[in-house]
């Protein structure tokens, strides 16, 4: 086993938030209620908490740089407070068809593509074969099959539709109703781990 800690990985809207399309104020974020426990008790059990989350919403010219970061400081002061603070966000603006030119880039970090989850794996020194990656998209679950890590969709957003409409080639290790019960899901994952 590798001296690099595991991560899980979360996706923003629809699975630590409520899906409100494009956020452009912070009235509209409205985190759910299991959100902050979910994040606890990864966090005591050893895991670093990343969020990653396409924010094409930039790209579209929609909402700006400055108001997602802000969006985003308000979402980890909120977790932090209640003691599942995140390690890092990583945010991708690019859209390959956007129509603010600046953003129109096929980039790697747009999922399904790896790069955000790289990028965090650099930068803190985490495990992927050992990681987890929830989203309600087939999309957060792509990025977990590209670098070896477990994918978990949940139906708290898009994923109660998505779940019957896979994409090919992308699988799931789990199909939860929300980031609690894939927190509870990993967790026990863990402790079989632990016996083997």
């Amino acid at each position: 086993m590798s001296g690099l800690r595991p991560a899980v990985f979360l996706d923003r809207d629809g699975c630590l938030i409520e899906e409100s399309g494009y956020i452009d104020r912070l009235e509209r974020v409205r985190l759910f209620s299991f959100t902050a426990e979910a994040l606890v008790v990864l966090k005591q059990a050893g895991f670093a908490l990343v969020m990653i989350t396409n924010q094409s919403g930039i790209a579209q010219g929609m909402v700006d740089v400055p108001t997602v970061e802000h969006i985003h400081a308000h979402i980890e002061a909120h977790l932090a407070a209640a003691g599942g603070a995140l390690d890092r966000t990583y945010y991708c603006p690019h859209h390959p068809k956007a129509p603010v030119e600046r953003w129109r880039v096929e980039c790697d970090c747009r999922k399904p593509h790896p790069g955000m989850a790289l990028a965090a794996a650099r930068d803190l020194g985490l495990d992927l074969t050992r990681s987890y990656v929830i989203g309600d998209r087939w999309r957060d679950v792509g990025v977990a099959n590209a670098v070896g890590a477990t994918g978990i969709l949940v139906r708290s957003g898009y994923g109660v539709h998505e779940e019957f409409h896979p994409e090919p080639g992308v699988t799931a290790g789990y199909i939860a109703d929300h980031v609690h019960q894939a927190a509870t899901w990993i967790l026990a994952c863990e402790r079989e781990l632990r016996r083997a």
